[in-house]
């Protein structure tokens, strides 16, 4: 009897003994995740952008649920796309303006250059559309929220470590799942959600309007800065060889995180407003609010968080890439001392962008549809870039990309150029699908 009692106290001295050892070593890995993630979650949800918020309520408010599946699959597409980044950036120690211009010459460097600054200055544009729409709703001037929006995002970039910044961006990203709660308020069916929402179709056929909304779904879940950002941060964050696989994981859970707030917030619009002729997310909110006032509350401060969150990692994606190109300092962890051209070229381009807002009479709804179409234009250029660099064995040596890689990235590409053309045609002949 004492033998099978010193037995048992054996086994529950070894039980607790490797349940702590497993507790410790899971803690182990959590913080290397922790210490590791931040580049792809923030990349993937800043990617929820003001335009996308625009985009994604119109979207539900036309055609329902009708178009969910179409979401649902271009997160596993921005996935692709964005993992190339990190094994880029991480093996090269170099931003993706610089990576081009060493790898392809000056011509096309400045190609890449002008392609990035032209699309993330009008994408900041509409991320001050959607602060100020977002504020007035609440009654806050348009002058006032760019005048203290302004001073945030420069105090974010002035504190003078990567990491901080890197915090602060958390924050906001925790704030972008503000629209769950908000889609759970209207009771949606789950039932009419899997009939309509799931089956791939084209609500109404495949006409203009669905084409352009296609479009406009695609340039807000996959931009060309987003390529330019992802790799620049995570090289600014020094990340090694030996923390891709986290790097992959922090990017898979930013992808599944865009998702589910792209769908939310399809839900929500198109389980009330449907039918209804939207043409921005604060005029969704409103009409939410008529409705029931949470809702619309919830939505509006997500656009807000969507357009700070957005602008915060557009503005700084540029003023990465014009300090890899020129040769000037470009981290945050230099002071304004070390980089004053970096942080000079940030400030123009968040002052001048803030400042189109405030321009009476300018067409920012319009400004807002459709530079989510031109980043779809712009984007299979910067693709091509990145899978040629990623195809480099000298550069890239083991990292290099695999065959499904190439074939998944090169379908990718491919797609996008034919659905860029047939929108330019139906552009010039808007009859051509009815």
């Amino acid at each position: 009897m004492l033998a099978a009692a010193s037995t048992r106290a054996k086994n529950g001295i070894g039980f607790i003994s490797r349940l702590y050892y497993g507790l410790r070593r899971s803690w182990k890995w959590f913080a290397i995740f922790l210490t590791v993630t931040g580049p792809g979650v923030i990349v993937m949800v800043a990617d929820n952008d003001a335009g996308g918020i625009t985009t994604y309520a119109a979207t539900g408010a036309k055609y329902g649920y009708g178009l969910l599946w179409f979401l649902v699959i271009l997160g596993p597409v921005a996935y692709v796309i964005q993992e190339m980044t990190v094994r880029l950036g991480a093996v090269t120690k170099r931003g993706h303006a610089e990576a081009i211009f060493d790898a392809f010459g000056p011509f096309w460097g400045w190609f890449s250059l002008g392609d990035l600054i032209l699309t993330d200055w009008l994408t900041l544009i509409t991320e001050f559309i959607g602060m100020t729409a977002a504020l007035a709703i609440f009654h806050v001037p348009p002058l006032l929220t760019v005048i203290v929006v302004t001073i945030i995002m420069l105090l974010m970039v002035l504190q003078g470590r990567y990491w901080t910044w890197e915090k602060i961006a958390f924050f906001f990203c925790v704030l972008n799942l503000v629209y769950i709660p908000g889609a759970i308020l209207v009771h949606p069916s789950v039932s009419d959600i899997v009939r309509t929402g799931v089956v791939p179709n084209f609500p109404g056929g495949f006409t203009n309007d669905m084409f352009f909304f296609l479009m406009a779904n695609i340039g807000t879940t996959i931009a060309p800065w987003m390529i330019f950002f992802q790799q620049s941060s995570v090289v600014d964050k020094s990340l090694k060889e030996r923390d891709i696989p986290w790097g992959r994981l922090d990017t898979a859970i930013g992808a599944l995180a865009t998702v589910a707030v792209a769908v939310f917030i399809i839900i929500t619009t198109g389980s009330v407003l449907k039918g209804s002729d939207v043409q921005d997310a604060a005029q969704a909110s409103v009409a939410l609010m008529a409705v029931h006032r949470w809702i619309g509350t919830f939505l509006a401060i997500g656009l807000f968080d969507a357009g700070f969150l957005g602008a915060i990692c557009i503005s700084l994606a540029s003023s990465w890439a014009f300090g890899e190109v020129f040769g000037w300092a470009h981290s945050l962890n230099n002071k304004i001392r070390e980089a004053p051209w970096f942080y000079g070229s940030y400030l123009l381009l968040v002052g001048s962008a803030g400042a189109v807002v405030l321009i009476p009479g300018a067409p920012l709804v319009l400004i807002t549809l459709f530079v989510q179409v031109i980043a779809t234009t712009l984007l299979p250029a910067a693709m091509v870039f990145l899978i040629i660099l990623l195809n480099d064995e000298e550069r890239m040596g083991q990292y290099r990309n695999s065959r499904l890689q190439n074939v998944l990235s090169v379908f990718v590409v491919a797609v996008i150029v034919i659905l860029s053309t047939m929108y330019a045609v139906t552009a010039l002949f808007p009859g051509l699908l009815k």
